[in-house]
């Protein structure tokens, strides 16, 4: 899929899932490419049509492009709900399990994500996969002993890459931590990675968001799909 026709297609996502925001809501707002259509549209409804709702986000660059368009943005603790989180996510599989992470903002992610009442991702169609793991796992750790973390992966076949920016220094989250990509290809077991990743000394958090997500809208080529997680009508 040529870049144009994907950017079409998250773009074509985000304005679905702006629908959901109506006025007085508190909204999670997520991070990443097609999380940055869904803030154009909100913001376009913002300025136009007087929507009046509160965010909370999930990156401060996401909290920059939201406030750039009016929109009122407060810190997760000085809310007592989030009626809807809608992010990203670099694969969601038929369990509707998935990998976050890829903009380094899964520990912020996941803390408003779980603090929600509904969760909602948008992707396009190449982000719906069989099975996740082939996009490489985030794990965020923090920097000190980080080297001895990467080894302790390694040693257990996990792959692991320590996240570099062009500049060739460590990528730093929100948080000031660094980011491991596990290249695993395929995880077939989730639950029990998760596990054991999330009990490693030194990891802060890892983008697996298991059986969390709500509702998936996907960017189709004949309009925007709507995914239900089964497991999660209430």
């Amino acid at each position: 899929m040529d870049k144009e026709t994907q950017d079409k297609l998250k773009k074509a996502a985000g304005i679905e899932a702006a629908k959901l925001v109506t006025d007085g809501m508190i909204a999670g707002l997520g991070t990443g490419s097609t999380v940055r259509f869904l803030v154009d549209e909100l913001g376009r409804r913002t300025q136009e049509e007087g929507l009046k709702f509160t965010g909370v986000t999930t990156s401060r660059r996401t909290q920059e492009q939201a406030e750039s368009y009016g929109i009122k943005i407060v810190n997760i603790d000085d809310v007592d709900r989030i009626d809807v989180t809608i992010d990203g996510a670099d694969e969601v599989d038929k369990n509707f399990d998935g990998i976050k992470g890829g903009g380094a903002a899964l520990l912020w992610e996941k803390i408003v994500a779980i603090n929600s009442h509904k969760i909602v991702w948008i992707v396009d169609e190449s982000k719906v996969v069989d099975t996740i793991g082939k996009f490489p796992l985030p794990v965020e750790v923090i920097p000190f002993g980080a080297g001895h973390v990467v080894k302790h992966f390694e040693d257990k076949g996990y792959k692991p890459v320590l996240r570099l920016n062009q500049q060739g220094s460590p990528v730093l989250t929100d948080e000031k931590n660094y980011v491991v990509d596990l290249h695993l290809g395929q995880i077939d077991a989730p639950q029990e990675l998760a596990q054991d990743l999330i009990t490693t000394v030194g990891v802060v958090e890892h983008g697996l968001f298991l059986n969390m997500v709500d509702t998936v809208i996907v960017g189709d080529p004949h309009g925007p799909r709507i995914l239900t997680n089964p497991r999660k009508i209430k």
